[in-house]
């Protein structure tokens, strides 16, 4: 159906239709506003609230366990998500709602164009009208004057009192009048004939013609609000490949949680690598009451045992014993703060070669790093030393001469960070040996524990606390008096062989030992092949000495002998 025939007399209804139209378009195109608005919010706050549940953490705080790795996951797929969100609402921003207020714009202008044209060809038929109107007014008009003329000669010619010159007079206005009628008869006629063609124009060709430019535009309209839904929801469907990402990733960090995995990692954080202690010494208060016959007791024990056995113990000394036993119990207490060491031997032994070997990595990277551009600077004085034009290869030697100085502090703190991860590797060892042999002899008959965890065959000494320990391999006996937790004792490492020096080395650099040539040492680590071996003077000082400077000789069946991987 065609307006230009259906509607020739609606015009101020088209008129309204089509500012309806505009403004339905407009009020979509604010739909579409507020649409991209609410996206870019939600997307605003899904980032800030992964920021306010994932903030920057150091290297040392980084999650462990796999719950926490899995929610930072999902934080991390939250934030992607939101970023869809972003992409949503920037392509509702530059393909739907830019482009309906383009085109809002391109339909007022248009609309406003053809309705001028309307207008003006009401007014261009108006005007006619009004034109043969006054034509018709006027031809009226003279119609009777001339009547009136016509009945005022007929009055005069029928008078025989009227002179000749009035019925002439009147003769002649007659004529006049008669004349005058017929002139606004015929523009009258030109006049309608006009009009009607104007109007046959009017309504057959110029209103049909501007009735289909509205149509046409508020067709294209129309179109235009349909393809922009579609383009409302091809921004959806755009990213929901990537929101499917998103959320299988979720799903996937969910499946990564392991339960078994996080209580091995609780005890491979918090284990100290202490032994449990040992059984509470029983306090016999009845040594001092005298055993007779009648009792029916009967005693194997020889006497100067049995007055040994039942000796009284010091009070003193019993306060102090049992006292020392509680402080062992911090573990089942609240733990004493300890100021941080560099050795970190403030920790427990297991946490304590743990940040050892944290530390000694991270020395070994830096010493890469260091090396690296050593060699660097190197390969670029050997490039100058070719092509002076180049560059002056002198101006490399300060910035050489620092890197190696760096390179031999951060070997000398490796070294020093190795040995005391030695010497915590060689606790734990003989720890685990002790251990292990008081596993093997706690249910024998004549076992006894004491109270610091070592156990004798030694029947005296079941009331009593021992002064000594068992004598253990190249370690120092300690005396239990002077209270030093024995799960932090500095025993030496064990000898593993002995050397000969095959030539003098001064020794000058931290860590290092001296040594005069054929002076024989005890070899207490090996090299581990960065050229330096740990050693040990008669004297007891350590240190490490050149690997090629000596002649080794290892005993592969001393005890506590340590192999390096």
């Amino acid at each position: 159906m065609s307006w230009g025939t259906e509607l020739w007399d609606q015009f101020d209804n088209l008129d309204r239709h089509t500012q309806w139209g505009i403004d339905f378009f407009e009020r979509y195109a604010k739909f579409v506003k507020e649409r991209l608005d609410v996206e870019q919010n939600y997307a605003k706050q899904l980032r800030n609230l992964v920021k306010k549940y994932c903030p920057k953490r150091s290297k040392d705080e980084e999650p462990r366990f796999t719950s926490c790795v899995s929610f930072y996951s999902i934080l991390g797929e939250l934030n992607d998500y939101a970023g869809q969100r972003e992409v949503v609402a920037e392509e509702m921003s530059h393909k739907v709602y830019h482009e309906l207020m383009r085109y809002s714009q391109e339909l007022k202008a248009e609309r406003k164009h053809h309705l001028q044209e309307g207008r003006k060809a009401q007014q261009c038929l108006e005007h006619c009208w009004k034109q043969m109107d006054n034509s018709k007014k006027k031809f009226e008009r003279e119609c009777r004057e001339a009547e009136k003329a016509q009945m005022t000669f007929d009055r005069l010619d029928s008078d025989i009192n009227a002179t000749k010159s009035e019925v002439e007079k009147a003769k002649a206005q007659l004529y006049m009048r008669t004349h005058m009628a017929d002139e606004s008869k015929n523009e009258y006629a030109a006049q309608l004939q006009n009009f009607n063609a104007e109007q046959w124009k009017h309504f057959n060709s110029a209103i049909p013609q501007i009735f289909k430019n509205l149509q046409d535009m508020d067709e294209r309209r129309t179109v235009k609000l349909g393809e922009t839904y579609r383009s409302f929801a091809e921004a959806e469907r755009r990213v929901i490949p990537i929101v499917s990402k998103c959320l299988d990733g979720m799903v996937s960090a969910a499946k990564a949680v392991d339960e078994r995995r996080d209580s091995a990692i609780v005890v491979e954080s918090f284990k100290s690598g202490f032994e449990p202690p040992g059984d509470y010494p029983f306090e016999d208060f009845s040594q001092n009451l005298s055993r007779t016959g009648s009792d029916g007791t009967i005693s194997n024990t020889p006497k100067g045992e049995r007055e040994r056995d039942l000796a009284p113990i010091p009070r003193s000394e019993a306060k102090q014993t049992i006292g020392k036993s509680k402080n062992k119990l911090w573990l089942f207490g609240k733990k004493p703060k300890v100021p941080s060491l560099e050795d970190f031997s403030h920790l427990p032994p297991e946490q304590r070669r743990k940040r050892l070997q944290q530390k000694i990595d991270e020395l070994n990277r830096e010493l890469q790093k260091e090396t690296d551009q050593r060699d660097a600077l190197n390969k670029m004085k050997d490039v100058y030393e070719k092509n002076p034009q180049m560059g002056d290869p002198n101006s490399l030697q300060p910035k050489l001469s620092e890197t190696n100085c760096n390179i031999q502090k951060l070997r000398s703190e490796i070294h020093k960070n190795e040995s005391w991860l030695s010497e915590v590797e060689g606790k734990q060892s003989s720890r685990g040996d002790r251990r292990h042999s008081a596993d093997n002899h706690h249910h024998t008959p004549h076992g006894r524990e004491s109270p610091e965890g070592s156990y004798t065959d030694d029947t005296s000494q079941e009331h009593h606390t021992p002064h000594r320990r068992p004598a253990q391999p190249a370690q120092p006996i300690h005396d239990p008096h002077e209270f030093d937790d024995e799960f932090d004792d500095d025993d030496p490492l064990p000898v593993v062989g002995h050397c000969k020096a095959l030539y003098s080395f001064d020794g000058q650099n931290e860590g290092t030992l001296s040594m005069a040539e054929d002076e024989v040492l005890y070899i207490i680590e090996e090299d581990k092949g960065d050229g330096w071996t740990r050693a040990r003077k008669q004297s007891g000082k350590e240190g490490y000495v050149p690997t090629s400077y000596v002649e080794i000789t290892i005993e592969k069946n001393s005890k506590g002998a340590v192999t390096y991987i």
